[in-house]
């Protein structure tokens, strides 16, 4: 049970962080963006689920296909045995010949070509989940992406966002989307351990370093925050904040 990730787990995780950002900034934008990742990760248990299930249906296709161009080739095979016995002509055998390697081509393109199509139809499934899950770290991105530790320390203009935060809370907040980062790539791993697919895995891979490079980016500003407000804690060696 500890090789592998649980979907049920990310989602009750989720439900949690909901709670905690809506007991702390009822009205923020962030407590709706955490709702729609909890339901996300739902989606992405039955989109798992579904992804790993075995296409019967293809396969079914698939095998029609294999005995049905075995038969051909028996049947393409006696008829030739059949004419070379009644007729030596060399043309005529050649001209048999070629039509059977022709039609061996046609069968084994087809067979590759079904065998080949489940494994597209998944990858293309789990591709559009990933980029669903990409765009969601974008919408975190915005959500902290005026939240500055100037903020705290620096003077306003009047076009500098509206300071309703104090130093805790600013950085309960950035700790927030931290978090919702972390627990989104780990929704991308869901679909990475669910397939083989060197294509999913590197798209899954891919999207959990952009998580992590924007986390490391928030914990930076979470740095200059508790730097600011004098909390009289190194920078550099700043402690996670509880909730």
């Amino acid at each position: 049970m500890y090789r592998t990730l649980d979907s049920g787990k990310i989602v009750s995780t989720l439900e949690k962080l909901r709670e905690r950002i809506a007991a702390r900034f009822p009205s923020a934008g962030l407590v709706k963006v955490c709702a729609e990742l909890v339901e996300v990760a739902r989606q992405a248990d039955m989109r798992v689920k579904s992804i790993a299930r075995p296409a019967y249906a293809l396969r079914a296709v698939t095998a029609a296909v294999i005995v049905g161009g075995l038969a051909t080739l028996a049947y393409i095979g006696v008829a030739l045995f059949q004419d070379k016995k009644s007729n030596d002509d060399l043309f005529s055998t050649i001209q048999a010949i070629d039509a059977t390697f022709n039609v061996l081509i046609l069968i084994a393109a087809a067979i590759f070509f079904l065998v080949r199509i489940e494994e597209r139809v998944k990858r293309r499934r789990a591709l559009a989940a990933l980029n669903e899950l990409r765009s969601i770290v974008h919408v975190i991105d915005m959500h902290q992406l005026t939240k500055d530790p100037m903020m705290i320390a620096g003077p306003a203009t009047a076009a500098s966002p509206a300071r309703t935060m104090t130093a805790f809370e600013l950085t309960r907040y950035l700790d927030y989307c931290s978090e919702m980062l972390s627990l989104l790539a780990k929704i991308a791993a869901l679909y990475a351990q669910s397939t083989s697919d060197d294509v999913v895995i590197e798209a899954a891979s891919d999207l959990s370093t952009l998580t992590t490079n924007l986390s490391s980016k928030i914990w930076q500003k979470i740095t200059l925050v508790q730097a600011a407000s004098n909390t009289h804690e190194p920078v550099g060696l700043t402690r996670r904040p509880t909730a």
